[in-house]
């Protein structure tokens, strides 16, 4: 009977980095940072830089266009829920360590990740939809930590000003 051992790999990831004499914070949470940010560059060069991205671009906004060009839609859009499914998959993975994993568990954030960063962001900017992100994910967090009583609202407040101020998001179109 053999036994699981940790690799070296996972024992750096369990430490936690100093921030003076009273407060540390999770060396496994800044390499979920760090990784996220590392998928999110790998799939802005993907999408902006890569035949494929070009194909996935267009495909999203003119199906008939990349039909005449011979590109076979219907793979390109297994292609990309596949690609989907696999962040989905990382995202798990990644999370699990640091909040318990069931079925659904994505329930409580898909108005804000598929309605509220798009449209805040811009429709297909998916520069506008990191910005966006970010901007939520600050007001979420320091809404809960100092307006109790309101977090929940402050995301869609935020969103309700971006489009008096801006109705197209921050960015027109990708």
């Amino acid at each position: 009977m053999t036994t699981c051992t940790a690799s070296p790999c996972a024992a750096v990831l369990k430490g936690a980095l100093a921030l003076g004499n009273d407060m540390s914070y999770p060396v496994y949470r800044l390499f979920i940072s760090a990784l996220c940010l590392a998928v999110a560059l790998l799939m802005y060069l993907l999408i902006r830089k890569t035949r494929l991205g070009m194909m996935v671009l267009v495909g999203a906004s003119n199906r008939e266009m990349i039909q005449s060009l011979s590109v076979k839609i219907s793979l390109l859009y297994r292609l990309v829920f596949a690609m989907g499914v696999g962040l989905a998959v990382l995202a798990g993975m990644i999370a699990a360590p640091v909040s318990s994993v069931y079925p659904g568990m994505g329930g409580g954030v898909i108005i804000i990740c598929f309605v509220v960063v798009v449209v805040i962001g811009g429709i297909c900017s998916i520069k506008g939809a990191l910005i966006a992100a970010l901007l939520i994910g600050f007001v979420d967090t320091f809404g809960k930590v100092f307006w109790q009583e309101v977090a929940g609202v402050l995301v869609y407040l935020l969103m309700t000003l971006i489009l008096l101020w801006k109705p197209e998001g921050f960015f027109k179109h990708g």
